[in-house]
C-alpha cells in the first residue's frame, strides 16, 4: 500500500533527485524518495542492532571474570571483525 505524502526538499536535494529520475537510475521522484528512505531505515536498524551488540558486550565483561589486557584487546579485535564481516567491510 501507498501513501501520498507532501515533503519538501531543497533546490539541490531537488536538482540532485531530477538528475537521477533524468539518468534513467530511477522511474520517479517518489521513487527516489523511497529508496532514500529506505536505506535511512536500514541504517537506523544497522545502528540499533550495533549499539545493543556493544552494550550486551560490554555487560557480558563488567559481569564475567576479568581478564588481562591482552585478552580484552582479543576479544575487542575479534568483536569488531564480526561486525566488519557482518556488514561486508
Amino acid at each position: 500500500m501507498s501513501v501520498k505524502a507532501s515533503v519538501s526538499v531543497s533546490d539541490q536535494q531537488d536538482a540532485f533527485m531530477r538528475a537521477l529520475v533524468r539518468e534513467g537510475r530511477f522511474a520517479s521522484a517518489s521513487a527516489v524518495v523511497q529508496r532514500g528512505l529506505e536505506l535511512l531505515r536500514e541504517q537506523t536498524e544497522r545502528e540499533a542492532a550495533e549499539l545493543a551488540a556493544l552494550r550486551a558486550f560490554f555487560e557480558e565483561r563488567r559481569d564475567g571474570p576479568a581478564e588481562g589486557d591482552a585478552e580484552a584487546r582479543q576479544a575487542t579485535r575479534e568483536m569488531i571483525a564480526a561486525k566488519r564481516a557482518a556488514h561486508g567491510l
